[in-house]
């Protein structure tokens, strides 16, 4: 078993949030909700910056985020993905463009809250599609 990144909990964390935020249509950082999901969740201290970090980048890009995955996912378009899916990509789509983390990172990372939460064809389909973000953002030399 290979070591958690450590902001590997936040990932989680991080769907979480935005997974619920779809489910009540919220497609916008509420301050009020956040908290109220720190509290409910009992979220550590240690994982509050870097989850605040991703959902309000999340939001502060979505639109871009929308595009870049729909521009890269063929025959699938946002609206036909499983909402856990969407959200997965939306992360993980947000960290590859931020670029401080290693890609093979979000990406594993991103398979394996796919595994955990969706269907049991998520991950590689959040595999490819990670895959070509990953290209388009910063293409490293293997």
């Amino acid at each position: 078993m290979t070591t958690q990144h450590p902001h590997a909990r936040s990932r989680e964390w991080a769907l979480q949030f935005l997974y619920q935020s779809e489910i009540e249509k919220l497609y916008f950082f509420s301050e009020m909700h956040f908290e109220s999901f720190i509290q409910n969740f009992q979220v550590e201290a240690l994982q509050i910056t870097y989850l605040r970090k991703l959902v309000e980048g999340v939001f502060e890009r979505l639109t871009e985020l929308n595009d870049a995955i729909d521009d890269h996912s063929e025959n699938w378009n946002l609206t036909r993905m499983p909402v856990v899916d969407r959200c997965i990509l939306r992360l993980s789509a947000l960290e590859l463009m931020t670029k401080q983390t290693p890609q093979k990172v979000i990406i594993n990372e991103a398979i394996e809250l796919a595994k955990k939460y969706s269907t049991e064809n998520s991950g590689s389909f959040v595999n490819g599609i990670l895959d070509k973000l990953a290209k388009k953002y910063s293409p490293e030399v293997v």
